[in-house]
């Protein structure tokens, strides 16, 4: 056992009557503590914090139903332990928060992709807690039948606690972070849209029809200027005002895939102009909602991309033709 592997069993909890335990794996002892302190005030039973090398122990170790790590570099020694840990919680159902660096953020999304984790890229403090606040939401949708009224109030508690902590938090940190928090600066805890809902295909023939005479995406030139031309507000004004991450990476991702090009997660963060967590958090909704997916190198498994979803690119030309050349240039 690791020599920094601590436990901890806080009395008084207020998920004792819910018990949801918490482990962390963290180099850094000061981000540790942090996050152990945290976590209990968000109402986790933290069972255990060790060094991220703990995690190349092996299997044997309990996770607890939600595991927060920390790694902003990864070798290949830990990108083998992060897959091994993606696959033990999609069998468990234990819930991943994973915090790393820009420069780790491709390797680590090309190697978690069994479990759904959440990927955090040199977040804050308020950041942290709020994802733990959405591990308490997805806990909650996920064990609402089996759980009592008492109990589903705990969680009810609880997550309004976190959103409270998340903006204490917020305040204190150097900056406020725009996509955590709402109009009036209350931090707030997103669902996934579903604004688009791709329709089931007709049986047949109707659905061979509909692709067939599908128009084809616009040119790539016409693509990236309009990219170029939405870049371009942000010189002349703050570019928190037109902020429109989801736009933005779908207009790069029907570019690319007119280039016969492969976007990574970390480029696709650098389209949408918001801040790589934001991002992440952006992709997972449009994931969700159908319109775009991951997709594995065949050549090397280590990497992984983002495509568009077949009716995400039936929406984008079929939008673009609407619009006709004049109206494209307006988008």
């Amino acid at each position: 056992m690791s020599q920094a592997q601590f436990a901890y069993d806080a009395p008084g909890n207020d998920a004792a009557g819910l018990p949801l335990t918490l482990s962390i794996f963290a180099d850094r002892p000061h981000l540790r503590d942090e996050m152990r302190e945290d976590a209990r005030a968000a109402g986790f039973r933290v069972t255990q914090a060790a060094d991220a090398a703990s995690l190349l122990e092996g299997a044997a170790r309990p996770l607890g139903d939600v595991v927060l790590i920390d790694c902003p570099a990864v070798g290949g020694a830990m990108l083998a332990a992060l897959a091994r840990l993606d696959l033990r919680a999609a069998n468990t159902g234990a819930q991943l928060v994973v915090s790393t660096s820009v420069a780790a953020l491709d390797d680590v999304f090309a190697c978690m992709d069994q479990s759904g984790p959440q990927l955090l890229v040199d977040p804050t403090r308020a950041e942290r807690v709020i994802a733990l606040g959405r591990v308490l939401a997805q806990v909650s949708r996920l064990r609402l039948r089996e759980l009592g009224e008492e109990d589903r109030l705990m969680l009810l508690r609880l997550t309004e606690q976190v959103a409270r902590l998340a903006e204490r938090l917020d305040h204190l940190g150097p900056a406020r972070s725009t996509a955590a928090c709402g109009p009036d600066g209350a931090a707030r805890l997103e669902a996934p849209r579903r604004d688009f809902v791709p329709q089931p295909a007709d049986e047949g023939g109707a659905d061979r029809l509909a692709r067939a005479t599908r128009p084809p995406l616009p040119d790539s030139r016409l693509l990236r200027r309009i990219i170029r031309q939405r870049q371009l507000r942000a010189r002349f004004f703050d570019g928190g005002l037109f902020a429109d991450p989801a736009w933005d990476m779908l207009l790069d991702l029907a570019a690319a895939r007119a280039e016969h090009k492969r976007v990574s997660v970390t480029s696709l963060c650098i389209a949408s102009g918001v801040p790589p967590t934001t991002a992440l958090r952006w992709i997972g909704q449009l994931t969700a909602a159908g319109l775009v997916q991951r997709a594995e190198d065949d050549t090397d498994r280590r990497r992984a991309f983002i495509i568009l979803t077949e009716p995400a690119a039936d929406a984008m030309a079929r939008y673009f033709a609407e619009l006709g050349p004049a109206g494209a240039q307006l988008v």
